[in-house]
């Protein structure tokens, strides 16, 4: 975390190769930020960008004792969204839902490039949250109020009652918020299937199936959400694989997304991804990937990905591109150049 009064101080890597002038590819070859006694992050662990104290930095740089940073918890200490879902006790996945909520948007800054919110906002944020007195309440929600929760709520409503009881049934949480039961029987399939996932990351041994014992869900409740973790996993697994096409086709000029692109899971059996080819120059509207057959080309920007299992056929605007199902990114550009 980056602590209070201490956000002008932070320094990324490509701002320590700077200092020592080197270019940051040298620096990241070089990597002096893992010498012994060199200041750790101030980034969360297992970020992807790595953060630094620059008062820290500077005492090592010249050989000064390394002044240690404030101890304790301050509201104005600046989270990441790795610390702010620990905060919640909940899963950085569902932090992405909670964050548009806004409370946070109003106090969110970006330090770095890195997204965080001040630990004082993300508590009150918990504090206020809707539906938090009805989900503490044994009878909960009275019959017949007309009443129903938004179903922009609905997702992180459901976190809550599933931290209470990690047991808790569709039922439960239907009479609970007032919403369909296959609405809360979804809500609780992805979060438990996003959890499972998690759990299987931090102990690599365990089965989906496993994790959800250890997890505390029944074994007769959550085959659905197994399955659906085994698909989330392996769609972390290809996350750096499609950012790393998404990039080629950005500095093709095709494309202003540069990040990985958002996934689906059809039927939640299988991974999907779709890149909006938005540039000028763009050769066709859109690329799909199907973990099934790889990528294809798609006519339309608003809906590129088909519903249903049935793989499209070739022809108006259809096009299956050759070199399997991750052919490097390279090739995927060379397929698409006129």
């Amino acid at each position: 975390m980056i602590r209070a009064g201490r956000h002008h101080l932070v320094r990324t890597l490509a701002d320590l190769a700077a200092q020592q002038g080197l270019g940051i590819d040298r620096y990241t070859r070089l990597k002096p930020y893992e010498a012994a006694g060199f200041p750790a992050p101030v980034s969360s662990e297992g970020a992807r960008t790595k953060l630094y104290d620059g008062g820290q930095v500077d005492a090592y740089l010249q050989g000064d004792p390394v002044p240690r940073l404030p101890a304790g918890e301050d509201d104005a200490d600046l989270l990441d969204r790795r610390e702010s879902a620990a905060e919640l006790g909940v899963s950085p996945d569902t932090w992405k839902k909670y964050k548009s909520d806004p409370i946070l948007t109003a106090a969110r800054t970006e330090v770095g490039g890195v997204e965080h919110w001040p630990r004082g906002t993300v508590r009150r944020y918990r504090d206020s949250r809707p539906g938090r007195s009805a989900a503490a309440t044994a009878g909960g929600r009275p019959k017949h109020t007309g009443d129903q929760v938004p179903r922009d709520q609905v997702h992180a409503l459901t976190a809550e009652l599933l931290d209470a009881d990690p047991a808790i049934s569709a039922a439960t949480v239907t009479a609970e918020l007032g919403v369909h039961r296959d609405t809360a029987q979804d809500a609780l399939t992805r979060l438990r299937a996003d959890r499972i996932a998690d759990y299987v990351e931090a102990h690599p041994g365990l089965t989906p199936a496993e994790a959800a014992a250890q997890l505390g869900y029944p074994a007769g409740q959550v085959r659905r959400a197994t399955d659906r973790a085994g698909v989330v996993l392996r769609a972390r697994h290809v996350g750096p694989y499609l950012a790393g096409v998404a990039a080629a086709l950005h500095s093709a000029g095709w494309t202003t997304q540069e990040a990985a692109p958002d996934v689906q899971f059809p039927g939640d059996d299988r991974v999907v991804a779709a890149i909006v080819l938005d540039g000028v120059q763009a050769p066709v509207p859109a690329l799909v990937w199907d973990e099934r057959y790889g990528w294809r080309t798609a006519p339309s920007r608003r809906h590129p990905i088909a519903k249903g299992a049935a793989l499209p056929s070739e022809g108006e605007g259809v096009r299956y591109l050759a070199g399997g199902i991750t052919p490097p990114p390279g090739v995927v550009v060379a397929a698409l150049t006129p």
